[in-house]
């Protein structure tokens, strides 16, 4: 074998052994990121955010995690609408649960593959839209989760 011969295959074992390594590690992301226990309303509340910062809520309590929720003039009905379509238009996003005055949705990265939750509750009293965006992993999300959570803001806010 000449010397570029090997310098050729040597290359594609080292591509060979990456893509085996990336696929594995997506595999194991998706077997340690379990959708969380506690998604969903309860007595009129999302979930709190954890300690971790990689979520935003318009229910957090700290200035890390609090964002502000979306106000609406139009129907519960319409401002639903208008957040599925938005989840609808937004990649790798599949809406999980869509009722009357809760939606939710996991949100894939596009390299890894990590999942974010996210959540909205409509509170028909206030006309306010709830929402919550956490990441399951990694640890930080580099503000994904309120850039994502901002974009749907914007997003609604031009639809009116």
């Amino acid at each position: 074998m000449v010397p570029w011969q090997r310098t050729l295959l040597f290359a594609a074992v080292a591509v060979a052994a990456a893509v085996v390594s990336w696929l594995a590690l997506r595999g194991l992301v998706a077997l340690i990121s379990k959708r969380p226990p506690n998604l969903g309303v309860n007595e009129g509340q999302l979930a709190p955010c954890p300690a971790m910062p990689n979520c935003v809520s318009t229910q957090g309590e700290d200035e890390r995690h609090r964002i502000e929720p979306i106000p609406y003039a139009t129907s519960t009905g319409e401002a639903r609408d208008r957040i599925v379509r938005i989840l609808r238009s937004m990649p790798r996003t599949r809406i999980i649960t869509d009722t009357p005055t809760y939606v939710y949705a996991e949100v894939r990265t596009a390299f890894l593959r990590h999942v974010d939750d996210v959540e909205f509750a409509f509170d028909e009293q206030a006309r306010l839209i709830h929402f919550r965006s956490g990441a399951r992993l990694p640890y930080w999300d580099q503000g994904v989760n309120r850039q994502r959570m901002e974009a749907i803001r914007a997003a609604f806010e031009s639809a009116e």
